[in-house]
């Protein structure tokens, strides 16, 4: 049944910790967030933790997908400096797991390809031990722009596939679903170690049927983190929910994506893609590791 009245598991406190710290960082060093710029539910959380998603490359997109909030328009020019000032908040807030996007670049020969990798490098330079975290459009699955982005070594290579293969043309416009997937075999094509991780929202209209088999794709193509969300509409002029969906079925996806493989599935109502990002590559960490004990073994090492 579409359930559309706001559910109850949907409501939370406001975090008591303080947003201005973080909010000051980003600011003073003239940054954009994805937290902010996508209308974030979980920003007020994420900041008063000292931590954000940092969004490069300016904050207007050339694409228009039904769900994002972030201004379509024409971008403004590359700042080359832009690198530097996210290396210096990521270190002024002491970030160890940074996770760094962009917007939609198809306006730019190189689809924005440079400013991660040169992100990535300025970031590691003066933040040696921090793992990073690039979330990325899909480049038309260009492999020389993937694989470029790769050469920076990402500790984790994102690529959100969004949402089934029957609504992507009306959840993302100017995507397709198999290029999506395509962006993501390219990887480990190039490094077959390298962690990938995708992202589904639910609540447009999708079945659990879909959302399955759209994780079984995801795990034909390697890759190894899975978070799944409620979609919650950010403004006027987006996708209306179709059903809050309740958090039981998020728990079964969750049951389903690590029975087929996936080295982490982050499963709830809240999840974003870069929510709580480093928990879970750690947790995706921690579980290859034990699988590969077992299988090497016969022991079952998870609770060591």
């Amino acid at each position: 049944m579409v359930a559309r009245k706001f559910p109850q598991w949907l409501r939370r406190p406001f975090p008591a910790g303080s947003v201005y710290q973080t909010q000051g960082v980003v600011d003073g060093f003239r940054l954009h967030t994805v937290c902010e710029s996508a209308l974030c539910p979980n920003r007020p959380e994420c900041f008063s933790e000292r931590t954000a998603a940092f969004m490069i490359l300016g904050d207007i997109c050339t694409r228009r997908c039904g769900f994002c909030a972030i201004s379509v328009g024409r971008p403004a020019e590359v700042d080359p400096d832009e690198p530097r000032r996210v290396a210096k908040a990521v270190k002024q807030l002491g970030l160890g797991h940074v996770v760094v996007t962009s917007v939609a670049r198809d306006d730019l020969r190189d689809e924005g390809a440079g400013a991660f990798y040169e992100t990535i490098l300025a970031i590691r330079e003066l933040n040696p031990e921090a793992a990073v975290e690039v979330l990325v459009p899909d480049f038309h699955a260009r492999h020389e722009l993937i694989e470029y982005v790769c050469d920076a070594r990402p500790q984790v290579f994102n690529h959100n596939l969004e949402t089934v293969r029957r609504l992507t043309p009306m959840v993302r416009r100017q995507a397709r679903y198999d290029r999506s997937l395509e962006v993501l075999q390219i990887v480990k094509q190039y490094d077959d170690a390298m962690t990938t991780k995708s992202g589904l929202m639910l609540g447009l209209g999708e079945t659990v049927d879909e959302v399955k088999s759209t994780l079984y794709d995801l795990r034909a193509v390697g890759v190894n983190i899975v978070t799944i969300g409620q979609y919650l509409k950010p403004k006027d002029g987006k996708l209306e929910v179709v059903e809050f969906v309740h958090p039981g079925v998020f728990e079964e996806l969750g049951e389903e994506g690590k029975k087929i493989g996936f080295s982490e599935v982050y499963s709830g109502p809240y999840v974003r893609s870069s929510y709580h990002a480093g928990e879970a590559y750690r947790r995706s960490v921690q579980r290859s590791a034990s699988i590969a004990i077992k299988e090497i073994t016969g022991v079952d090492a998870s609770f060591v």
